[in-house]
């Protein structure tokens, strides 16, 4: 079954208008007709619908609302993940994997041993792509939310974001023990939002792992490079949290 986002001004009663791109995708992509089934969610609410497809026209398609999606996909945490700029394309690797893994939103983080420098341009163009992945992403694993890509923060801006936040986890190359990975999140409860700090390819610089409060957690004994740990902590967390 497809999954679409609509927007709550698109929701009408017992109807659901599809607008936008998804119209053609729909038709000349997809090539659906009339009587499909597909799952429609409201991206600004987070509410999700079953739905069969009742007319297919040129700027838009019109779904004939059956049932609410009561359970959802979503966890009951908020996860955010704070990634290091990593080189290349690593970052579009690690949006998509981690929209599929629950995480609720991503920040990329400007720190000392990133190799990456965006200037506002740059980080305007590279978050308009990022974005797209997430909502590609999003519908692919069947998401009621599409997961925000925010702009690039300073290690500070980072830090006093996460100080809203109920739980801080630091992946850390040099802790050891997966006794206490495992009993810190373990103790996280249901609700609470959650952090996860991820640096670059060269690792935390050591001022920067002193200044983060949180806890330092152990991913194995083998090092993971950027674009594993961050996939590895979600994983981890879907484990301990997700029903």
């Amino acid at each position: 079954m497809y999954q679409f986002f609509v927007k709550e001004e698109q929701f009408a009663g017992d109807r659901i208008s599809i607008l936008g791109s998804d119209v053609n995708h729909i038709k000349n992509v997809l090539r659906m007709k009339a009587g499909e089934r597909v799952r429609v969610s409201i991206s600004d609410n987070g509410r999700s619908f079953f739905g069969t497809i009742d007319t297919i026209m040129d700027d838009e398609v019109v779904v004939m609302i059956e049932s609410e999606d009561e359970n959802g996909t979503e966890l009951v945490n908020k996860i955010y993940l704070f990634q290091g700029l990593p080189k290349a394309d690593k970052m579009e690797l690690i949006i998509q994997k981690a929209v599929e893994l629950g995480v609720y939103e991503v920040i990329p983080v400007a720190m000392k041993n990133c190799v990456v420098k965006l200037d506002d341009k740059k980080a305007t163009s590279k978050i308009k792509r990022w974005q797209a992945i997430s909502e590609s992403a999003a519908k692919q694993s069947k998401r009621t939310l599409i997961p925000e890509i925010q702009m690039p923060l300073t290690w500070k801006e980072a830090l006093k974001k996460a100080e809203e936040l109920d739980v801080v986890l630091v992946p850390y190359e040099n802790e050891r023990g997966m006794e206490a990975t495992r009993e810190i999140m373990q103790s996280i409860k249901p609700g609470q939002s959650i952090a996860i700090f991820v640096g670059p390819e060269g690792g935390f610089a050591p001022e920067e792992i002193e200044s983060v409060t949180g806890h330092r957690i152990s991913l194995g004994r083998r090092i993971l490079r950027t674009e594993t740990a961050g996939l590895a902590t979600l994983s981890m967390l879907i484990f301990c949290l997700d029903d």
